[in-house]
C-alpha cells in the first residue's frame, strides 16, 4: 500500500491560486504476484456454494498456495465506503458465519486423516511393524469404557494397510494406546499442526496439538488414557485448520521434507525439487541430514523414509482399492489418479439408542451431522499437489469432501503446465 501525495497552494479571499507552497508526490504502492489460481479459485467457490466449506490447495514442492477458499464468501468492495446496514446483519446473522475465514481460522477435529500420522509415529518409533495385526469387532472396552468403530460389525483382522484403507477405528485405537500421546504430539507438531503455517496473517489460529503436558498446564488435570484412544482418531482434544491438514498432507505426498508455504511468488523456491531431481539421477547414494540442510535447505522429518512410503501406499489403497472409504470417488486415468484420506469428526455424542438404531447422518438435524473431510495428494506417482477439504456438517468424508476434492484436484493438474509456463516467465523477467 502507497501513501498519498498532496498539493499546497497559497490562494485568494475568491479561492484562486497564487503560488505554489508544497508538492508531495506520494509513493507508490508495491506490485507482487500471489501463488493462487484465480480459475481454481473461482470454480472451489462454485463447488462451495451454499456450503459452510473450506478448501486448500498446495505445491507439495515449494509450498506455493494455489487454492485457499473459505465458504460461503462476501462481498468485499462492500466495505469501502461504508457498510449497508442491512447487508451488514445478513453477515453477522448468518450461522454460516461468511466472515470467517475457514481455510486458515476454521478449527476443527482432524478426525480420521490424523490416522496417517498415528499410523507413520508407530511405524517411526517402532511400536509397531506394517504387518502387525489387531482384531476388529466393530468396538472395544477399556476400564468400563466401551470405544466403537464406524463399522458396527467390525473389520476383523487387521494391519496398517488395511486400517487406513477402511479406516478402521479399532485398529487405531490399539495402535494409540501402545503409541502414547506424547509421541503422537511430537509427529503431529513435526507436519504442521498445533501451530501458525502462514506467519503474515494475524486472523490465522494455531489450533491444539494435545499431550499430557498440555492438559496439565491449560485445564489443570491429568492426562486419562482413554483421551489417548480418542486422540487415535482425531477427536478429543485435537484442533485443526483446513491449511494445516493440508500441509501434512503435502509433506507426506513429497516424501517427508519440510516445505514453508506461501502465498507471494518466489521465483528462488525449487529447492526440493532440485534435490529429489539430484537424488534420481545420483541412484543409491546416500543423503545425510547435513547435506540435505547445506546443499539443498531441505530438512527431513523422518526416520526412515520406508515409513513415509507405506503411509502413501496405504492412503492409494483408501482411494483406488476395493474396499476403501473414497473407493467411489477414484479417477482412474493415471494423470489424475490421487491417494487420499477421508475423516468425520464428531460434534456431538452419538448416544448408545442411536448406534442400535443405526441411525444416519442424513437423518440428523443439521447442525447435530459430523464435519465431513478429505485429504489427498496427485497424480499418485508424480506426487505435485495436495488438498485439503473440510465441509461444517457434511455428514462423511467419503460422501461429501472427496467428491468435491476430485473435482478440484482434476482442475489443478489440467491447468498444471499453464501455471508452470507462468511462473518460468514470471522468474526470468524477474
Amino acid at each position: 500500500i502507497g501513501k498519498v501525495g498532496f498539493q499546497r497552494y497559497e490562494v485568494n479571499a475568491f479561492g484562486k491560486r497564487i503560488k505554489e507552497i508544497q508538492i508531495n508526490q506520494g509513493q507508490a504502492g508495491k506490485s507482487f504476484k500471489t501463488t493462487l489460481d484465480y480459475e481454481v479459485q473461482k470454480y472451489a467457490n462454485e463447488l462451495l456454494k451454499d456450503k459452510a466449506a473450506a478448501v486448500c490447495v498446495m505445491d507439495v514442492y515449494n509450498g506455493d498456495i494455489v487454492s485457499l477458499v473459505s465458504a460461503p464468501t462476501f462481498e468485499p468492495n462492500a466495505f469501502v465506503h461504508g457498510l449497508d446496514k442491512k447487508y451488514w446483519n445478513s453477515l453477522i446473522t448468518n450461522t454460516k458465519k461468511p466472515l470467517t475465514n475457514k481455510a486458515m481460522s476454521g478449527l476443527y477435529p482432524p478426525g480420521s486423516t490424523i490416522k496417517t500420522l498415528v499410523a507413520l509415529s508407530a511405524l517411526e518409533n517402532k511400536i509397531i511393524k506394517p504387518q502387525d495385526t489387531f482384531r476388529c469387532k466393530g468396538k472395544i472396552e477399556l476400564h468400563g469404557e466401551k470405544f466403537h468403530c464406524w463399522e458396527k460389525k467390525g473389520h476383523g483382522i487387521v494391519n496398517l494397510r488395511k486400517g487406513i484403507q477402511r479406516s478402521c477405528d479399532v485398529y487405531f485405537y490399539e495402535v494409540a494406546r501402545k503409541l502414547g500421546v506424547d509421541r503422537l504430539s511430537q509427529t503431529a507438531k513435526k507436519f504442521g499442526l498445533g501451530k501458525q503455517v502462514l506467519t503474515d496473517f494475524s486472523e490465522e489460529r494455531s489450533g491444539v496439538v494435545p499431550n499430557t503436558k498440555w492438559k496439565k498446564k491449560f485445564i489443570g488435570q491429568n492426562w486419562y488414557i482413554g483421551e489417548t484412544l480418542h486422540s487415535g482418531i482425531g477427536q478429543g482434544y485435537f484442533q485443526s485448520t483446513p491449511i494445516q491438514l493440508c500441509l501434512m498432507t503435502a509433506q507426506i505426498a513429497n516424501g517427508g521434507f519440510e516445505i514453508k508455504p506461501r502465498i507471494i511468488f518466489d521465483k528462488n523456491n525449487n529447492s526440493l525439487k532440485n534435490f529429489l531431481d539430484y537424488k534420481k539421477e545420483n541412484p543409491g547414494k546416500r543423503f545425510s541430514a547435513e547435506l540435505l540442510l547445506e546443499k539443498f535447505s531441505q530438512k527431513k522429518l523422518f526416520e526412515d523414509q520406508e515409513n513415509i512410503n507405506l503411509i502413501k501406499d496405504a492412503m492409494f489403497s483408501s482411494s483406488n482399492e476395493p474396499g476403501g472409504t473414497s473407493y467411489r470417488h477414484r479417477m482412474e486415468n493415471p494423470k489424475y489418479t490421487f491417494a487420499g484420506k477421508t475423516g468425520s469428526s464428531q460434534v456431538k455424542r452419538f448416544t448408545e439408542a442411536q448406534r442400535a438404531a443405526e441411525i444416519k447422518q442424513t437423518e440428523l438435524d443439521y447442525k447435530d451431522r459430523d464435519h465431513a473431510l478429505f485429504i489427498a495428494f496427485a497424480p499418485y506417482n508424480d506426487p505435485k499437489y495436495a488438498i485439503s477439504v473440510v465441509v461444517e456438517h457434511g455428514g462423511s468424508g467419503g460422501s461429501t469432501a472427496a467428491p468435491i476434492a476430485k473435482k478440484i484436484i482434476k482442475k489443478v493438474i489440467e491447468r498444471h503446465d499453464l501455471r508452470e509456463k507462468m511462473n518460468r516467465s514470471q522468474g526470468d523477467s524477474a
